[in-house]
């Protein structure tokens, strides 16, 4: 494979991550919207997707195993393209979270509504910013907008805990509410592991760009 070819795959491979990415964070968002308006029928979109998402996983992961067996990459490029394999399986993994908050606005339906007094808009859109500024980094190969992810992860970790303190003290103070406030407890564990996902995104960016494993928020230099 001459070296052209070889860089027009790259490029092939970089643009069918990111259909992926769009497929991923499509079904989020309509997870949010569904829960937002209560919709059992985009969770079905949501639903929907995910073999798509699953079969696209697949795809990339063998486009990236071909290249690397086919040329033998060294050091940027075969960082790049152990990212894509790695920020792919993150991408599935936001589609599950995805279909795990739609089953627990399926089950929302089937109870009466109440109001709860937790911000889950706000945590779906802090996530959700993490995962677009994530996949930014990605395109860009910016490693500094990258590291601006890591740090809004801390964020989200708190607004998940202030909501697990609140829907916790909600069911001890009305248990006739507890499956209203588990399944929107549920929704609010999922987001914060989305931005658990996009965290992993950013941080494998920064390994393609820099060579730094910058894992567990170690110093990136």
């Amino acid at each position: 494979m001459t070296r052209t070819r070889f860089h027009q795959n790259l490029d092939d491979l970089k643009e069918r991550l990111l259909v992926m990415a769009g497929m991923a964070e499509q079904a989020t968002q309509r997870a949010i919207e569904a829960y937002r308006v209560g919709d059992v029928s985009i969770c079905d979109l949501v639903m929907r997707s995910e073999p798509a998402i699953n079969r696209m996983e697949r795809d990339i992961d063998q486009m990236a195993l071909d290249l690397l067996a086919m040329e033998q990459p060294m050091a940027i490029d075969l960082r790049f393209i152990l990212s894509v394999i790695k920020i792919n399986a993150d991408l599935e993994r936001v589609g599950d979270r995805a279909v795990k908050i739609a089953e627990r606005v399926r089950d929302l339906q089937t109870v009466p509504a109440i109001e709860l007094p937790v911000d889950i808009p706000k945590l779906a859109m802090l996530a959700a910013t993490m995962v677009r500024n994530a996949l930014q980094a990605f395109i860009d190969g910016d490693a500094s907008m990258a590291e601006k992810v890591l740090t809004m992860d801390d964020e989200v970790d708190e607004l998940n805990r202030a909501i697990f303190r609140t829907l916790t003290g909600c069911i001890k103070a009305q248990p006739e509410h507890t499956q209203q406030a588990l399944n929107v407890l549920l929704i609010a564990r999922n987001l914060e592991r989305v931005g658990d996902h996009a965290t992993n995104i950013a941080e494998d960016v920064i390994f393609w760009v820099r060579g730094a494993d910058v894992r567990h928020h170690l110093a990136t230099g």
